[in-house]
């Protein structure tokens, strides 16, 4: 399941080369703009009506970055969320996950449904075969509009987003580090460099 333009359907039938069944392409111009608000309305829509027991995502948009997507959909669709997972098994109708953080492994479990968002370290991902290539171009996409949704334009794009870009600039480049050459005070002038850096 995609939101995106047109160009979304190369990685749509990228992601059918590495297994999946069937793709849903949400396609309409006015998504332009979205917010993540946005967004997660519109994939909710499309999700109420597949009814999936288990719903994968990421842990985050290369673009947006904000990591609510998961929690967003859950919510919307009255599930729990289960986020930020680094492996998850699934046993009949219990999934279970776990989770790095800084004290070590979290391990939480929910019924299905549910919405679990995975880290890129979850697995190794399939590379499509020629034969998967070749089987991706006659699969199902189902292209749908925000009008097939019920979605008002208004709720969407720019003109519905709760949040927007006041502005952008490009990462500075990378200046030289701080060499600190020990002629007897090495020490004292590391840990003064490390504090006004505030790392101490």
């Amino acid at each position: 399941l995609t939101m995106g333009p047109v160009g979304a359907s190369e990685s749509i039938r990228k992601a059918l080369s590495m297994g999946p069944d069937r793709a849903v392409h949400v396609l309409d111009d006015g998504l332009h703009g979205s917010c993540a608000l946005a967004t997660s309305k519109v994939l909710a829509a499309v999700l109420g009506r597949l009814g999936p027991d288990l719903v994968l995502c990421g842990a985050e948009s290369t673009d947006g970055r904000v990591q609510v997507m998961a929690h967003m959909l859950a919510e919307r669709l009255g599930v729990a969320a289960l986020t930020g997972a680094r492996k998850l098994t699934v046993e009949g109708g219990l999934l279970t996950i776990e989770r790095q953080t800084e004290e070590g492994v979290e391990v939480v479990a929910a019924q299905a449904p549910a919405v679990v968002s995975v880290w890129d370290t979850i697995n190794e991902p399939r590379y499509p075969s020629f034969k998967g290539i070749m089987a991706a171009k006659k699969k199902p996409v189902q292209t749908l509009s925000l009008a097939d949704l019920g979605v008002a334009a208004g709720e969407v794009g720019a003109a519905g987003a709760s949040s927007a870009v006041v502005g952008q600039s490009r990462r500075p480049p990378r200046s030289a580090g701080v060499k600190i050459t020990d002629e007897g005070a090495g020490g004292v002038r590391l840990v003064e460099f490390l504090a006004s850096e505030k790392f101490v």
